[in-house]
């Protein structure tokens, strides 16, 4: 749906409109990674600790798809499964590294392998149901995100509510969509990708001026606006009939992002495509 797409967890928030849908906090890591390569190998030989080796490997696999590396991702989750072929986590992770490669049949059995090993796992739980939002799959994934939701570890992630709004919001259940959203943002009211989520169901629900008060939230931070933040408040004036302001964030928005698809979108007139 126009202006709801798809942020997965490493991504930093460029695109605001996205959701910040992914999970992968099982693992740890401490900060970039630029190098293509390990600067410490993991333990080798026949006496190293399988687990020990496995951990270090997902933890690095995790570093690199954070980097937005998932070629380089890919062989390191590999390995850790290797080392522990019963790592759901590493299932799970290496789910998300497929998705991100568009590797389709092997994502969605990566999924299903972590949920078999630990049915009870809210990160693969919540990251299958975006998936199968992201691939149209909305009742299947409306089951996933229910399932989540359902253990205590998620009943008040933030993250679980947004990614069932905006898959609500995908499958054009609006009214379902904003109760999800609300829900999220009263948890996490500073997070920016709830608050554009949300103006979009709102405004696409007719509530422009509860869509202009979140979305000007956002705006009102410069290290958040971005083109997608500046066309979608122009989106909303409009809809309010508030000429001038549309006229403003439209110089904005060409000013500033003038390359993009919606400055090319402001140029038109085309606010309702």
């Amino acid at each position: 749906m126009k202006g709801i797409a798809a942020l997965c967890c490493a991504t930093v928030l460029a695109a605001l409109a996205t959701l910040a849908g992914c999970s992968t906090t099982s693992t740890t890591t401490t900060g970039p990674i630029n190098d293509a390569r390990p600067t410490t190998p993991p333990p080798q030989g026949e006496d190293a600790d399988p687990d020990r080796r496995a951990r270090t490997r997902l933890e690095l696999a995790a570093a690199y798809f954070a980097n937005n590396q998932p070629e380089v991702a890919l062989p390191e989750v590999n390995r850790a499964i290797a080392a522990n072929p019963n790592l759901g986590q590493g299932y799970n992770l290496r789910g998300l590294i497929n998705a991100a490669l568009g590797n389709d049949n092997a994502a969605d059995a990566d999924f299903r392998r972590a949920l078999a090993i630990n049915p009870r796992d809210a990160d693969a739980l919540q990251n299958y149901g975006w998936y199968l939002c992201q691939h149209n799959r909305h009742d299947e994934a409306a089951a996933q995100f229910a399932l989540a939701l359902a253990l205590p570890a998620r009943r008040d992630s933030s993250r679980t509510w947004l990614a069932q709004g905006v898959c609500q919001a995908r499958a054009g259940k609006l009214d379902e969509a904003e109760k999800s959203l609300q829900r999220s943002y009263q948890m996490d009211p500073s997070n920016p990708s709830i608050s554009v989520n949300l103006a979009e169901v709102l405004l696409r629900r007719g509530e422009a001026d509860r869509a202009r008060f979140h979305i000007r939230r956002v705006n009102a931070n410069p290290n958040y606006v971005s083109a997608q933040t500046l066309w979608l408040a122009a989106r909303i004036e409009r809809r309010l009939g508030n000429n001038a302001g549309v006229k403003d964030l439209g110089e904005q928005l060409i000013n500033r992002f003038p390359e993009t698809r919606e400055a090319v979108a402001f140029q038109r007139g085309r606010f309702d495509e």
